[in-house]
């Protein structure tokens, strides 16, 4: 991939009105910003661009309200933050009010640019999606990729085409068929491909053993089975912390037995973690490893009995000093986060589905809309 145009090479800015595609899709809570972190990482390019000379205005998704404006979906909790920390830059309210965003609309775009001289993309969560503010812009403007969606990329295609080895990646979250493109990807370039969570149940029921109620896509044995005798370095966990049919996820005073078993797993029981022998051989690999990529935790860790395969693959990760790792956005870095390790990490995407298209496919929408009109 040729190399993206950066702020720089936009040259002398001063005066120039500038719109930047952000990426402010944070998680609210009553109008209230549980976390700040995708408004923080934008900071390094407004700041570049006011402290240039610029006139910056900001542009952003927040939810899916679904073409038509909803007070909850309203930006204007980002835009109090922002003031705070680039009080010089002007917000735009939600673009997907308007139908024109995830339709692609050209009118849209023409609407966006309008009066603008210049156009930054430092969306990279949202740069896999090929929506009017993403790939529209760079038809029309001087274009450039901004820190954040810069920085994702060189780290995120260093690990997908040159890692240091042996190189690791964990699998987990509920389904095969959400990470199909990516298991084909690095199936070819893993020393090791670590899977837990839900999906790993469909792999083990397609090698023959008993997954009682977990989870299980029967669409994708087929393609479990034939991964598995390919001989793909795939390593699956050997025990689960499991729970009765009687148990409610997410509220251990429902009732429910919680307990150990095996790759065997009887009817009446589902496994919603991985077992401490499976963690403890997975941080083993991971120990051992000099660039780990992890997305998608090893179980259901948002409840505190089944969160401790996801938390052991953390901390391991976050101990080894002389590997570089790697967190691909998403609930693993939501996991990281709310057990202290992602300050450890040497670098938590702020994009899941972007990382996961970008070490897929090596490009993205986005990306592509830059280059092409470099």
């Amino acid at each position: 991939m040729n190399e993206l145009p950066n702020l720089e090479d936009l040259g002398d800015i001063s005066g120039k009105r500038v719109l930047v595609r952000t990426d402010f899709n944070v998680p609210l809570d009553n109008g209230n910003i549980r976390d700040d972190l995708r408004i923080r990482e934008a900071i390094p390019t407004l700041k570049y661009l006011v402290d240039h000379g610029a006139i910056v205005t900001a542009c952003s998704h927040l939810g899916r309200p679904k073409g038509e404006f909803a007070k909850e979906y309203s930006l204007d909790p980002v835009r109090t933050r922002l003031n705070e920390l680039v009080p010089e830059v002007t917000l735009l309210d939600n673009l997907r009010f308007n139908p024109g965003e995830e339709a692609n609309d050209p009118e849209f775009v023409r609407q966006l640019i309008l009066n603008q001289d210049i156009y930054v993309n430092d969306a990279f969560g949202a740069s896999h999606r090929s929506h009017a503010s993403i790939v529209g812009p760079p038809s029309f403007l001087p274009s450039a990729a901004g820190r954040l969606l810069k920085k994702e990329v060189d780290v995120l295609l260093q690990v997908r085409n040159k890692p240091k080895r042996p190189f690791v990646a964990i699998l987990g979250g509920s389904k095969v068929s959400d990470k199909l493109g990516v298991i084909d990807a690095l199936v070819g370039v893993v020393d090791t491909l670590l899977i837990g969570g839900g999906m790993c149940f469909t792999f083990l029921k397609a090698d023959g053993y008993q997954i009682g109620s977990s989870l299980l896509e029967e669409t994708y044995l087929g393609y479990c089975k034939d991964l598995l005798e390919s001989g793909a370095p795939i390593v699956l966990p050997h025990d689960f912390t499991s729970m009765d049919n009687d148990g409610t996820i997410g509220n251990p005073l429902d009732g429910g037995i919680v307990r150990q078993m095996g790759k065997n797993i009887p009817d009446g029981w589902a496994g919603l973690d991985i077992g401490p022998g499976s963690a403890a051989a997975f941080g083993d690999i991971i120990q051992e490893s000099r660039t780990v990529l992890w997305n998608g935790p090893m179980g259901v860790f948002e409840d505190s009995r089944f969160s401790a395969g996801t938390k052991h693959v953390a901390q391991c990760m976050s101990v080894n000093r002389s590997c570089f790792t790697v967190i691909g956005g998403g609930d693993s870095a939501a996991a990281a986060k709310e057990f202290g390790f992602d300050e450890d990490m040497d670098h938590v995407s702020t994009g899941g589905g972007a990382s996961l298209q970008l070490i897929e496919k090596g490009s993205l929408p986005g990306i592509n809309a830059l280059l092409s009109h470099d």
